[in-house]
């Protein structure tokens, strides 16, 4: 069975590892895929919107292990999700309910079952002693139920929504990809009506430019606008990055508008 983890932990610290280690001591023939562990460090919204445009390239029954836990050691509670035939292990922040789309799962479970856990479980790195080991687990077939207790409920968090006022979309970043490409929450069915061959796109005080369909399509170095492999409305550079360029990050406001 697969198993991928998305965290927050880069390559230089020895925690992905050490993640893997955990499992390979539990399950030596698990499959684990490293799906990302670039996410700007604490930015749950980011590792959910990795996850969410990447699940559905995985088979059924993959387990996808999800550590991006700024609140690690707290009251916060760690959690198994069964959805759609897949499982999500990770911390209830809210950062599994992004990558689900806020469907509702067809089971919650609190991570309260120490069997299945390390002996010793440390304040500050829940990856390595209760996620890794529970996915490794449950790879071996360890039925849901045995991990602990249902829950009824788990923390929502919510990708903030586009604003239409008649011939304009506000919206805003939402993930800056490593290439400086700016992703935005606009998905093109935000434009249906909008004459899209006369629509601008301005990123603050800055006017982008207009709708392309690839990144070739204006010169190296200039903006280019378009909807990327997740759906989303990007803003790039042309062989550069447009967060050099602007100076833009998550949160910043973007407007599509048509010009008369």
């Amino acid at each position: 069975m697969q198993i991928t983890l998305t965290t927050d932990f880069g390559q230089q610290d020895p925690y992905v590892g050490l993640m893997k280690g955990a499992i390979a001591a539990i399950n030596p023939q698990a499959q684990v895929i490293d799906l990302s562990h670039g996410v700007p460090p604490q930015d749950i919204m980011a590792a959910g919107l990795i996850l969410q445009h990447s699940i559905r390239y995985f088979p059924a029954g993959t387990i996808h292990v999800a550590v991006v836990d700024p609140g690690v050691g707290s009251s916060r509670r760690p959690i198994l999700i069964e959805f759609d035939g897949s499982y999500f292990v990770g911390p209830d922040n809210g950062v599994l309910s992004v990558a689900l789309e806020r469907k509702q799962p067809s089971q919650i479970i609190h991570l309260s079952n120490p069997t299945f856990q390390l002996q010793s479980i440390s304040k500050t790195f829940h990856g390595r002693d209760i996620f890794a080991p529970v996915a490794a687990h449950l790879s071996l077939g360890v039925p849901v139920k045995e991990f602990g207790e249902k829950l009824d409920s788990f923390v929502e968090l919510v990708v903030p929504k586009v604003i239409r006022q008649e011939q304009q979309i506000g919206g805003e970043i939402v993930y800056v990809d490593s290439f400086g490409n700016l992703f935005t929450n606009i998905r093109e069915r935000d434009l249906t009506g909008l004459a899209k061959d006369r629509l601008r796109i301005v990123l603050g005080p800055t006017e982008i430019g207009s709708l392309a369909v690839n990144y070739a399509s204006v010169v190296a170095g200039e903006f280019v606008c378009l909807f990327n492999s997740w759906g989303f409305l990007e803003i790039a550079v042309n062989k550069g990055s447009a967060r050099q360029r602007t100076g833009a990050k998550v949160g910043d406001k973007v407007a599509v508008a048509t010009i008369y």
